[in-house]
């Protein structure tokens, strides 16, 4: 396979376990279809919680390595990190260090949603306090 950004032979390279095609010129990388999920599931494992990733679908400049059709280019899980795409699912083509903001962003969704959990948690304890006859009772004292 060759590069669609240089023309260049792309080389077989071991990423965190997965076999991935590299452009040794720009450093570009193709993930076959499910190579993008595995990339992601070294740092979340749980699809549920990964949210849709695709936003704000257009026309790519480049070809999918497969079957030669235009891929679509799309904001990844809706960050400014546009990805490439073949409609076909044959996979996907990332540009140099684009890899790395993947693996960024998966860890900063753990973050998110772990402070989403512990912002849930601490509503729940107050509305229970709220709901307390101790509460109530205070509240109208307040007004009397």
């Amino acid at each position: 396979m060759d590069c669609p950004r240089c023309n260049v032979s792309l080389r077989v390279e071991t990423l965190r376990g997965i076999d991935v095609d590299r452009c040794p010129q720009c450093e570009g990388l193709w993930l076959d279809h499910p190579e993008l999920d595995q990339l992601e599931d070294t740092v979340l494992d749980q699809d549920d919680m990964k949210g849709q990733m695709t936003y704000a679908v257009r026309a790519s400049d480049i070809s999918c390595l497969e079957c030669g059709d235009t891929m679509k280019t799309f904001n990844y899980h809706a960050y400014n990190l546009p990805i490439d795409a073949c409609d076909d699912q044959h996979g996907f083509w990332l540009d140099h260090g684009e890899e790395k903001r993947v693996l960024e962003m998966m860890k900063q969704r753990i973050k998110d949603l772990n402070r989403t959990g512990a912002a849930e948690e601490e509503w729940g304890k107050l509305l229970g306090r709220l709901k307390s006859k101790s509460f109530s009772e205070r509240l109208k004292g307040m007004f009397r």
